[in-house]
Parts: C-alpha cells; structure tokens; sequence
C-alpha cells in the first residue's frame, strides 16, 4: 500500500552558515525521504529558512543590507550547501513569504477565537544603549538553577534548565555588553496549560521516542506555563494583525513555515493538495526531523497550536542528538568546526553521508566524528568491501565474455542470504536504525568478499579446465554487488548512479531484489569512489581554524633535499596482485592497472607499456607505494605507483615479491 508521507527538516536560521552539525539532520531526513521513494511510497520532502528575529535585524544592519536582502542571500547559500551534500527538497522556502504569513495570521486567528491567546504587561530586559527589547537569547548570565555562568536567557547548556531571561543572575546584552534594565510592555500569550491532557497523551502515543516523551514529561509535571508569542519593535517578521508595533515571534511562525513551504509547492504543482496532509481528518503522515535542543518547541508548542487551531499533529517526531568531533564540542580553535562550504572543497559528500549513517539510531543519542575513524571506515567499507567486488570481478566478464551475465546462480543459498536481508534492512531504514542497516550490509559485503576470494576467478581464467567457470563465479559477484547498492542507493545516491550505468540499468528500487540479472550485459567498470586519504582531512582541520590561528603558526623552513630515516619510514610499500592491465586510450606508454591490495583494490597508471604486454601481467604480484596521495591525470585518477627498473622503453622491470606473498602484505 502506497503512502503519502510529508517530511521536513529543522529549519536553518537565515544569519549564520551551514556545519556540519546542521549537515548530520538533513543528511539523515534526505536518507530516509530516499529510502521511502525506493520503497514506491508517495514522499514530499521540504524545508525553509527561518529568516525573521532580532539576530537576523542585528545581521542586517552589521553588513548594511535591508534584512530581506540578507535573507534571500543567506537562503540561496544555504541551498547551495545542502545540494552540494546531495540533500534534495521538494521545495526550500522562506519564513518570510506571503504563505507563512497567511498562515500565522490565520492560526493566530483560530487560536484566538478558541480563547487560547491572551495579554497581559511583562517585565522584560532592555537595552538602552541598542535601544531595543532583548530577545532570550541576546542575554547572557548566570543560570538561576545551577549558577554556570555565561548561559542564555532560555535555557541552560549545563544543566538543561528552562527559565525566563529575567531570572538570570549578572545578566548583560550581548549587543552592548551593559547591564540591561527593566521595562514593562504588553504582550501576546499562547495558553499553552490549557493543552496540558492532551499533550500527555499525543507524547505517550508513539510520535516521540520514549527517552524524549520522558524529558517532556518533566515540563509536564512541572505545569505548562503561558507562552509568549509577541515581540516589541524594532524586529524582522510580521506584524500580529490589529498591532503596529507588535511582531510574532521567531518561535510562533518558524513551525508555521513547514506549512508555507507546502503551501507554495503546492501553487507550483497541480498533483499536490495542502489539505491532503494538514486537514484534522487527514489519514496522510507528517514527519519533522529535530536535534534535542529545540524539542520543547517542536513537541509541546507546536502539537498544542496545531491542534488548538484546527489543523492535523505530527505522525512522529524524529529527534537526533548534537554532534561533536573527536569527542568534544566542535570548536573553531581546534579546527573542528567545520562548515559544510568547507568540508566540500576538500572531501567527497557521500563520505559523510555513509559516516553518518553508520552512527544514526533511533535515539537521540549524541553523534561523535572520530576523524580517524572516519578515514578507515570509509576506506574498508565502500571502497575495500563493496566497490572491491565489482571492481574485481568485472573486467573479467567484460573482457572474456563481452560482459554478459551467466543465465543461471551458481551460488543460489548465499544470494539467498542477501534477499532474505532485505526485509531487515527496510525495518532498521524505517525505524530510523540506519547503523544496524550499515552492520547488515557490510557483513553481506563481507560473505560476497569470501565467496570471490575462495573462487579465485584471477587464477581460474589461467587454467583451461575451469575457465567456464568463471563466468558464472564473476556474474555470483555482480549480483550479489547490485544487491548491496540497492541497499546503500539512499546514502550513496552518487555512487548508486555510477553502479546503474556500469550494471546498464534502470534507476535502482527496493522490489528490484526481487529480481535477478540473468543474461544481462553489463558495461566495462569504472572507479565508483577513491580511497579517502588521512591527508585531506588534515587539510580541512587546516583551512577550517581562524585566520588568527593561521597566521599565529610559524614559519616554515625550506625543506633539505635530502630525507631522513623517518621520511623514508613513511612511505607504505605493499603487496599487490594485477587484476587486469588495459592500455590506456591516447597515452604511448601507460597501462590501466586494476590491483588488489588486500582489503581493497585500485587504479594505478603505470608508464610500463613498452615493456610488458597486459596479458601477461594479470594474476602477478609487485610492490605498490599504497599511500602515495591520488593523482588526477586526464584518463582518470591514478591511486599509487608500482616499482619497476630499468633505463626505460622496453627494459623496464616490475619489482615482484617472492613466492608466499600475498596482495596487502607489507613490505619491510
């Protein structure tokens, strides 16, 4: 049964950049909007920039731009950020648009013939020398609970208290840096206490996860307080209707913005209906995708102003934990708060997206980046178990049997292991599970691995008598390859393309399990992903610190020509065994070497043509620099360099390690 399904993400507020913490949620929605399109469900993924407040007027005036200016710029960035990790929207709006204001306005409406709003006079901080009312979060001080000093006038980062920015202790604008004083102005209340029952049950009914339903029940108990949904001029955003002076606040039309950016989809598409996925009767879904810190908002606030104004609740409340990089707060001293601009310049995005979902659950546990970690999983995982078994068993086809498939399984009962995975998967996707996806599928990537191995197809293409055989062996492989792509499509939506083309197929989809690639003609292989090398991601620590910090760093010397007995301790020398040798089209001299290094395998170009001819060289063992950094050449992208002597042309010598040694073995 197909499903209509509306998903949304946090929305980014419109005067800062993109990190890779905002990455982590819009990676994980973007993940599971493509797992529920695989799965043929009808999915409409959007998001927006939440443009208005004070932060946004402050931004504004700093850089001399009318605040609409800004945000149309800032919007454009960030999408610009979000395209670039592969996150695709149906639609990415504004909270400044006609829509939302629509929709606030009428909601405010609503509420307020339900007798949900009220007014009264509040006491709130101003700063005389900005001359304007401070926002929560524009005061600093000292926590009335636990007295950490330099928290906001929201909430608490220590102990994770709520309060009114008024209860702070030695409270200062972070504008001024003085001492704010005491004003007292009218304004607008959501009765939030009045949705105290039925906020009980919608948190206990399954939309949250249980740790979270835990946390809200704490603000439950402790009696839902009035919430203030107005802010005094000067502020960016919409007027409340009768004011002149009055504006929502951020928090009351940011959610409301979910709706608009339906709304305007829906102006733009004639299959698309607003009511289908907000009327109070819908039998639709609706997701939203949220870190922790603003759960308050998105789970009590917003299901109480939905329900009070006539419209539908969210299905379910997706919530995500904060991340951090190896261990600790990102942090800009460190080289550790990175933006996701930055990150691009230097790495591959499918590399986080694939290091993301090996570490999202279902809770809203915090997510650490091991940088380390991150290198060696990326590299055996993708590269060294999955592309491997493509990679390895693919030119062999192509070459000896015009890339055709075998009619027939040769390995039925271990296919079968991998269609009968599927339905696991699809539960871990679903439940937002994706790192016991990834354990899943990385053990089937490792039952495929065996199975090429303990065949052997490199030597038995050698031999006369089991030639035959290798067809049917390689075309197991290939199978067993689309398989493991059908599942990652998801996060690997680039890799996912290139594995189509090379397979010759249409774009992949989860029911394609249920089919098998008989007789099929697959086109030559290509390099799907490279290696990521510890060196790039030095890099981007580098480029990610402060300029202060860069220019603290001192002077490097020029470098001696000579090298040290450490220098040359750093080149890795391994074993490898030549998979297949093609000459390379318009280059005189190189040969396209495919080398299984162990754990994975890769491209070398190698400057050996004259010298041997490429049938010859498959199935032999050599040396390969295994860390020398990658090198892009107009025929593709060379991943290390193979020893050889000789004065040149066709006296030129392959190192060959002696008999016992095996492809990944080091070589001292």
């Amino acid at each position: 049964m197909q499903r209509q399904i509306f998903v949304t993400s946090a929305l980014p507020n419109a005067n800062g950049p993109i990190h890779l913490g905002h990455m982590l949620e819009h990676i994980q929605t973007d993940i599971w909007v493509r797992f529920l399109r695989m799965q043929g469900h009808s999915v409409v993924y959007v998001c927006a920039d939440d443009a208005h407040g004070t932060a946004t007027m402050i931004k504004a005036e700093q850089e001399d731009v009318p605040p609409t200016e800004l945000v149309d710029a800032v919007r454009q960035q960030h999408l610009a950020d979000f395209n670039g990790f592969l996150v695709e929207y149906d639609n990415y709006h504004s909270t400044h648009s006609e829509e939302n204001r629509h929709y606030s306005e009428l909601i405010f409406a609503r509420l307020n013939e339900q007798g949900l709003i009220f007014t009264k006079n509040v006491e709130q901080l101003y700063d005389a020398e900005k001359g304007l009312f401070l926002a929560d979060r524009f005061v600093i001080g000292n926590c009335p609970k636990c007295q950490t000093e330099g928290q906001y006038g929201d909430n608490c980062e220590n102990c994770g208290a709520t309060y009114n920015a008024t209860e702070l202790g030695n409270p200062k604008s972070i504008y001024s840096g003085s001492a704010p004083e005491l004003r007292a102005s009218e304004h607008y209340f959501f009765d939030l206490g009045q949705s105290t029952d039925f906020l009980r049950d919608w948190t206990r009914s399954g939309t949250v996860q249980p740790e979270i339903a835990n946390k809200l029940s704490e603000w439950l108990d402790d009696e839902l307080r009035p919430w203030d949904i107005s802010r005094d001029a000067p502020y960016f955003g919409f007027t409340i209707p009768g004011t002149e002076d009055k504006y929502f606040y951020v928090w009351m039309d940011a959610p409301i913005g979910y709706m608009a950016s339906l709304q305007n989809l829906c102006d733009q598409r004639d299959d698309l209906n607003f009511d289908t996925f907000w009327a109070p009767d819908s039998s639709a879904e609706v997701h939203h995708f949220i870190g922790k810190d603003i759960v308050n908002f998105h789970a009590l606030f917003w299901p109480a102003v939905l329900s009070g104004a006539g419209f539908r609740t969210p299905s379910r409340i997706h919530t995500h934990g904060f991340v951090t990089v190896n261990g600790t707060k990102m942090s800009k001293s460190r080289g550790t708060f990175i933006l996701a601009k930055r990150y691009l310049e230097h790495l591959n995005p499918e590399y986080l997206r694939y290091y993301y979902a090996t570490k999202l659950s279902d809770s809203a546990d915090d997510l650490d980046i091991n940088l380390d970690d991150f290198v060696q999983r990326v590299n055996a995982d993708l590269v060294g178990k999955i592309i491997n078994i493509a990679s390895r068993t693919a030119g062999f086809l192509v070459k000896h049997f015009d890339g055709e498939l075998s009619s027939d399984l040769h390995d039925q009962p271990l296919m079968q292991q991998f269609t009968d995975a599927a339905d696991r998967i699809a539960d871990h996707f679903e439940r937002g599970n994706f790192g016991k996806a990834m354990r899943e599928i990385t053990a089937l990537a490792d039952l495929a691995n065996q199975y090429v191995a303990a065949h052997e197809p490199w030597n038995m293409i050698k031999d006369p008598d089991r030639k035959t055989d290798v067809q049917p062996v390689c075309s197991q492989a290939i199978q067993m390859f689309r398989a493991l792509m059908i599942f990652l499509k998801p996060i690997l939506p680039e890799t996912a393309r290139r594995a189509e083309e090379f397979l010759a197929v249409a774009p992949l989809q989860w029911a394609d399990l249920k089919n098998d690639l008989a007789g099929h003609r697959i086109n030559p292989f290509k390099p799907m992903l490279q290696r990521m090398e510890a060196k790039q991601v030095g890099q981007l620590v580098d480029a990610s610190e402060p300029e202060t910090a860069q220019e603290a760093k001192p002077e490097v010397a020029k470098a001696d020509p000579t090298i040290s007995i450490d220098d040359f301790n750093k080149i890795e020398l391994r074993v490898a065994r030549v998979i297949s040798a093609e000459p390379v089209e318009g280059a005189d001299k190189l040969l396209c070497l495919v080398l299984d290094v162990g754990d994975h395998q890769r491209q070398v170009f190698s400057g050996i043509k004259a010298a041997y001819s490429p049938e010859d060289l498959v199935g032999r063992l050599t040396v390969v620099v295994a860390n020398l950094a990658p090198r892009k050449m107009r025929f593709g992208v060379s991943e290390g360099m193979v020893l050889a002597a000789g004065p040149g042309e066709t006296d030129i010598f392959l190192l060959s390690p002696d008999s016992g040694a095996t492809p990944g073995m080091v070589v001292k």
